[in-house]
């Protein structure tokens, strides 16, 4: 059985270092990926966040479709809620119609964190509802039917996705008869559990006859474990950073490099929230990478992975993803599992 690879990116901008030089990385990583065979390439909205870049998808999936030539290039994913389902349908209908059978659109339903934002955006608690939802995406949808007002949308329907880090929205893909991206990255312990009540409550639908799901993995991967968790230091720290935010405290903005990781006095509490966030990651050489991965795919029988890692070195990050890719079969991005589990998957 083989599964094929992709990748998310959030466009993470570095201490020292701007918007612009994030998404000249982006553009680098994503040409890179097209040249090793990976199979898609999403981009993630987040607003208001001074340490992502990526908060524009349609125009940065402009750009990477027309740098690159035959990735699949995608929203992982438009925030439904921050936007009219037309300007949604009119913008990936004109992204299909410029990179015909390139696109991807994913939606979701989380807008953010930050009140500031929400604020910003003018949602309310009407627009954030899971009512307001269900029509938004039911009006996403017809919009690409051929007698729609949306021009170019009529006709250029790109494959839509719904994306989620929960059961509920696993059933609510299954229900539309979508494909469904699973945020294992943000919720793996829930990663088994929604992707069964996908495939159990999946009803077929115009889009897709069974069931097909992803998950979001954080990958880095390096010549030995050692440099691998070294190189994942700067998410872990921005992780610790991240938990600030929930006690009211102010965060640090951007992705620490690795001089400010050496620096950092951490507490013993916040050592423990960085082991506990490499135990959900799969960080390390081929090998380890490689068994982790292997079981993973086992356990949850995900239809695909797609990698996500920040590194404070763009060219670490893009060695990382090479040596990924090196470990798929005949140079293609597609995952075969390891010969000892063949017996137990036949």
């Amino acid at each position: 059985m083989s599964t094929p690879f992709s990748i998310l990116d959030l466009a993470p901008i570095v201490t020292g270092s701007t918007s612009a030089q994030a998404l000249r990385n982006t553009r680098e990583l994503a040409q890179h990926a097209d040249r090793l065979g990976y199979t898609r390439y999403w981009l993630a909205e987040h607003h208001g966040m001074p340490g992502i870049a990526s908060s524009v998808p349609p125009v940065l999936i402009a750009e990477l479709a027309a740098a690159t030539s035959r990735l699949r290039i995608g929203a992982g994913g438009v925030m439904l809620p921050n936007h009219p389902p037309l300007v949604v349908a009119e913008q990936f209908g004109m992204l299909e119609a410029l990179h015909p059978g390139r696109i991807d659109l994913g939606v979701g339903r989380n807008a953010g964190i930050d009140p500031r934002v929400a604020e910003a955006l003018q949602l309310s608690a009407e627009t954030q509802s899971i009512g307001d939802f269900t029509k938004r995406l039911a009006e996403l949808r017809n919009y690409f039917n051929e007698d729609s007002l949306a021009v170019p949308a009529a006709g250029n329907r790109p494959p839509m996705w719904l994306l989620g880090s929960s059961v509920r929205s696993a059933k609510m893909a299954a229900l539309f008869g979508l494909p469904y991206a699973f945020a294992h990255h943000i919720n793996d312990q829930q990663t088994s559990l929604a992707l069964d009540a996908y495939r159990e409550a999946f009803q077929p639908s115009a889009e897709l006859e069974k069931p097909y799901a992803l998950i979001t993995v954080p990958i880095i991967c390096a010549a030995t474990d050692r440099h691998a968790r070294k190189l994942a230091e700067p998410g872990a720290l921005a992780f610790v950073e991240l938990q600030k935010l929930g006690v009211g405290q102010s965060p640090r903005a951007q992705l620490p490099t690795m001089e400010e990781v050496e620096n950092y006095p951490y507490s013993s509490a916040e050592r423990e929230i960085v082991n506990a966030y490499f135990e959900s990651q799969v960080i390390g050489s081929q090998e380890t990478v490689r068994t982790k991965l292997d079981d993973l795919i086992r356990r949850t029988q995900a239809d695909e992975i797609m990698a996500t890692g920040m590194t404070s070195c763009n060219k670490d990050l893009l060695r990382s993803y090479e040596l990924l890719a090196g470990l798929y079969a005949d140079g293609a991005c597609v995952w075969t599992r390891a010969p000892e589990h063949a017996d137990a998957d036949a």
